[in-house]
């Protein structure tokens, strides 16, 4: 099929229009070896590429080489793809950065308030706590508190069920 020359610039204009532009996927046949397929990977896998971008890559390559657009050496085409995803992981790791330091902050804040609590409870504990010279049962007022009496803490418990329990004293 023979095409005229007017036909075949107005494809040109079309196609030249879209560099540069997204366009839609396209399934397309790549008669390749299994070994240059493999090889292909591992080199889009090393420049951080899908392999159908890579692919894209070299044909907006050679569509700017045909046109006059091409600037630089074959690298230059992925070159710009990467900065981008380098930019882009530099933010994602500043914001993680950031995110890191406002947990230590809330650490160190939950870190002094534990503090702060135990220090608390410690005086509390000496305060209630028993002298090891008095008896081994509760007095008040020199007498002794039996297990069914009320509490002599005000509880409204007895005192087996309050302070008798597992030893506590008053």
């Amino acid at each position: 099929m023979a095409l005229d020359r007017g036909t075949l610039a107005k494809i040109d204009r079309h196609v030249f229009a879209e560099l540069g532009q997204v366009a839609a996927t396209q399934a397309v046949k790549i008669p390749l070896s299994d070994a240059m397929w493999s090889t292909w990977r591992r080199y889009c896998q090393a420049i951080g590429l899908t392999m159908g971008a890579g692919v894209a890559g070299l044909i907006i390559h050679e569509l700017q080489t045909v046109v006059g657009e091409h600037t630089g050496g074959g690298a230059a085409v992925f070159a710009a793809r990467r900065e981008e995803g380098l930019a882009a992981r530099e933010l994602q790791v500043v914001d993680r950065e950031r995110g890191l330091a406002a947990t230590e902050d809330r650490l160190e804040e939950w870190t002094e308030r534990l503090g702060a609590w135990e220090r608390e409870i410690r005086a509390r504990e000496q305060r209630l706590s028993v002298a090891p010279e008095q008896a081994a049962t509760a007095t008040v007022a020199g007498r002794k508190v039996g297990r069914n009496e009320p509490c002599p803490c005000g509880s409204g418990r007895r005192y087996k069920h309050c302070h008798g329990l597992f030893g506590h004293r008053i």
